[in-house]
């Protein structure tokens, strides 16, 4: 038995950015058949962003869906992933949970079991989707850090991040940055992520192509060559430099809930639609 996926592949995003070479050309495993986002009201316009879509077959059993929607008046991306866009702010809303509050780390956040071991939250989405999320808000991707023959950062839109959670007696909203303290001068980071877009490796032997942060590097605070959002400054991933630690004191308890919240820098703030 199989179900109908929508395999979409990226291209410019539907309004006026900066003329640069297109993104990667690669194609985005997105949703179920049960949602099509070009047909979608609320995400209508922005559908644009996409150019072509190839039909494949995927196993129903892979699919199984969330029982409760969390944000039914938004635009969901995949029945079995916390990943939503809300056209009209673009905003990207990422659901996920606290995994690491006290000790250095080389991510903010990563795909949930990859690198929660070095990553203060874990998301319930894959790369693959957020990077496909982050176009569809009218964000656009540069290039990874490069290190050879020399250190050169990311480049790319700046992006912002707003944490949002709620504890035994009220909700709470940050930026991520203040859950981020640099070890060296005990401050909280002090710049904005960058869209990286990380890169795609093809297995030799099958053919088969894979989105390299999927294996865990998704908002990183270490320089990374894979890395779907980075910092756009040098910031070491060897262990003994690491420049980075949780700010422990302002970080909740391990296990929980929180989402994220992706918008452009040049973006004010909104809030996510409520019921």
């Amino acid at each position: 038995m199989s179900e109908t996926i929508l395999t979409l592949q990226l291209y410019q995003p539907l309004w006026p950015l900066r003329a640069t070479k297109p993104p990667q050309e690669k194609v985005f495993a997105m949703a179920s058949s049960t949602l099509s986002l070009i047909s979608t009201t609320c995400l209508g316009l922005a559908a644009k962003i996409f150019f072509g879509i190839v039909v494949l077959l995927y196993p129903l059993s892979a699919m199984a869906a969330d029982s409760v929607d969390a944000h039914p008046e938004l635009t969901r991306l995949s029945p079995r992933h916390a990943i939503w866009i809300d056209a009209e702010s673009r905003q990207l809303v990422v659901g996920g949970s606290v995994t690491l509050n006290d000790g250095p780390i080389e991510f903010f956040a990563c795909p949930r079991k990859t690198k929660e071991h070095e990553s203060i939250v874990a998301v319930d989405a894959t790369a693959k989707l957020i990077h496909a999320g982050l176009l569809a808000i009218g964000l656009r991707p540069g290039s990874p850090a490069s290190f050879y023959p020399e250190f050169k950062p990311a480049t790319g839109d700046l992006v912002a991040i707003r944490i949002r959670w709620r504890d035994d007696t009220e909700d709470h909203e940050t930026s991520a940055q203040t859950w981020v303290k640099n070890s060296q001068t005990g401050e909280e980071l002090d710049c904005d992520w960058i869209f990286a877009g990380s890169s795609f490796w093809k297995d030799p032997r099958t053919g088969t192509e894979y989105y390299q942060a999927d294996a865990g590097d998704l908002v990183c605070v270490s320089n990374f060559p894979a890395a779907t959002l980075d910092l756009p400054i040098t910031s070491s991933q060897a262990n003994e430099s690491l420049l980075f630690e949780t700010f422990t004191e302002r970080i909740p308890p391990r296990g929980t809930p929180v989402e994220l919240v992706f918008f452009s820098v040049k973006q004010k703030p909104v809030d996510v639609k409520k019921d």
